[in-house]
């Protein structure tokens, strides 16, 4: 893995839920890069040694991923909410020197940037957004039958029915979305040493119960607390831009744009990212790297 991140040193850094591991380069502004499912901090290869020739990038794991601890799950599905991994994304940062920093997340890595940010305003000094909507904005389209529920509802089902249907084959599920969420319909947009990292991060029971209480807080815990600060009118403090692909956000509906602004982003700015799927950084990291810069 070293090869996909040219000059870039690793760390394992301590937190209270466990260790997370994390890639960092660059002397600059600091920018953190937080990946989404079924990745892990890999899918940053493509554009993390550009932006750390102007900025000081740390790429991390997330709790339950790659090869960051998996603390043990709760009843309540708290230990795999946002906010939950957003305090660990701010450890890793003040370990490595930064109090306030910018975040760029894609898929679950950008639910857990902008929970942050509600969190602890004044943390971030801009928020980067790819490739997803408000979790209540999907929650309450699921619910309302106007949104498939597809992976969301079938991962978010009580233990252990998701875990040991994914559990008999892992690799060809995980593979399967993936594959389907691009814009070729294919897995040829990943590197093949950056599939190897996913299969070695998916393909092991207790990540794959991770990734389930994951889910499981999405609909849960962290959907209360998108509604409590909805209901208290609370938005994002600092600048706020928001990219997407062709896939599930271009469909019927209100424009990604229109979703953020009309909840947490009131400013929201952003655009399409031209011929990508949902991996925006993997499949077209020439224009998510000129759209980040």
């Amino acid at each position: 893995m070293t090869d996909l991140f040219p000059g870039f040193a690793s760390h394992w850094i301590d937190t209270p839920s466990g260790r997370i591991f994390a890639r960092s380069a660059g002397d600059g502004p600091p920018v953190v890069l937080v990946h989404g499912f079924p990745q892990t901090h890999v899918c940053w290869h493509r554009i993390a040694p550009d932006l750390a020739k102007t900025l000081t990038v740390v790429a991390m794991d997330l709790r339950g991923y790659g090869w960051s601890s998996v603390p043990r799950s709760d009843s309540g599905h708290a230990t795999y909410s946002k906010r939950a991994m957003g305090e660990d994304v701010v450890a890793v940062m003040a370990e490595l020197g930064h109090a306030t920093f910018a975040l760029v997340g894609h898929d679950r890595g950008a639910r857990v940037g902008y929970r942050l940010a509600l969190d602890h305003p004044g943390r971030l000094t801009r928020l980067v957004l790819l490739d997803i909507l408000p979790t209540v904005h999907v929650w309450r389209q699921i619910r309302a039958g106007t949104f498939p529920g597809a992976h969301w509802e079938f991962l978010s089902r009580p233990q252990p029915e998701p875990e040991t249907t994914i559990g008999r084959d892992p690799v060809p599920y995980f593979e399967g979305l993936m594959a389907k969420w691009t814009g070729s319909g294919k897995l040829d947009a990943f590197d093949p040493r950056a599939l190897q990292a996913y299969r070695l991060g998916f393909n092991e029971t207790s990540r794959i119960h991770a990734f389930c209480e994951d889910y499981r807080a999405g609909a849960t815990v962290d959907l209360a607390q998108d509604e409590a600060d909805l209901a208290a009118g609370r938005t994002i403090a600092c600048p706020v831009a928001a990219f997407w692909g062709r896939f599930y956000l271009t469909g019927a509906g209100a424009s990604p744009l229109d979703v953020w602004r009309a909840t947490f982003a009131p400013d929201a700015t952003g655009e399409e990212i031209p011929d990508s799927g949902h991996f925006v950084a993997e499949e077209n990291p020439g224009a998510t790297l000129a759209a980040l810069q």
